[in-house]
């Protein structure tokens, strides 16, 4: 399951204003590292944010490491060609995973065929998935909720993902959709994508 979001807005350039020529004044223009640090942790529970690994982006938009961290969660900062603010983190287990997700986009391929490809390479062999629970967890909120300058997002939303792959509604005992606010339940249950959605 990908839920990622974009957008691209028009920018204002104030010519004589010195006090704001170094603040980032769209999604486009990238936050300092330190800011995509600090923001990229905020999917993070808070007790492991100070050793989480954090990868962000380069000035010409290549996602590189920003922080070599100790423990198994690895963080990705919030991307800027795409849509409103977005940023998550999973346990390390998940890397082939997701890093496989980013190459096939940089291809061009997405949605139904992507999930086929990997679910293709999973069964092939070429592609591990972890081969127990496995957490990810996604922070979102508005473009205009949040701060570049500070790092900070008002009104965001937090959604836990707990990867088990091929497990089932049998072996889970989980619904395919919720029937209450909050209940866990599983997505594409019997595949390599299965996981349990938890949104509060």
């Amino acid at each position: 399951m990908r839920v990622i979001l974009f957008f691209i807005t028009a920018i204002t350039v104030c010519f004589g204003c010195d006090s704001k020529k170094d603040s980032p004044s769209s999604k486009n223009e990238l936050p300092a590292t330190a800011i995509q640090i600090k923001s990229a942790l905020l999917a993070a529970p808070a007790e492991k944010r100070d050793n989480c690994t954090v990868y962000g982006y380069s000035a010409n938009k290549e996602l590189v490491l920003l922080r070599q961290g100790t423990n198994e969660l690895i963080c990705i900062a919030d991307n800027p060609d795409e849509p409103d603010f977005s940023v998550a983190c999973y346990v390390k287990d998940l890397e082939p995973f997701m890093q496989r997700g980013r190459e096939l986009r940089k291809q061009g391929i997405k949605d139904q065929q992507l999930f086929d490809e990997r679910e293709k390479e999973v069964k092939s062999g070429t592609l591990q998935m972890p081969k127990q629970p496995a957490a990810l967890y996604v922070y979102s909120a508005k473009q205009s909720d949040f701060d570049p300058v500070t790092g900070e997002a008002k009104n965001g939303y937090l959604r836990y993902v707990i990867y088990i792959p091929y497990a089932t509604v049998a072996s889970t005992g989980l619904p395919e959709k919720p029937s209450a606010d909050g209940m866990p339940w599983i997505m594409h249950a019997g595949t390599h994508g299965a996981h349990i959605m938890i949104n509060p």
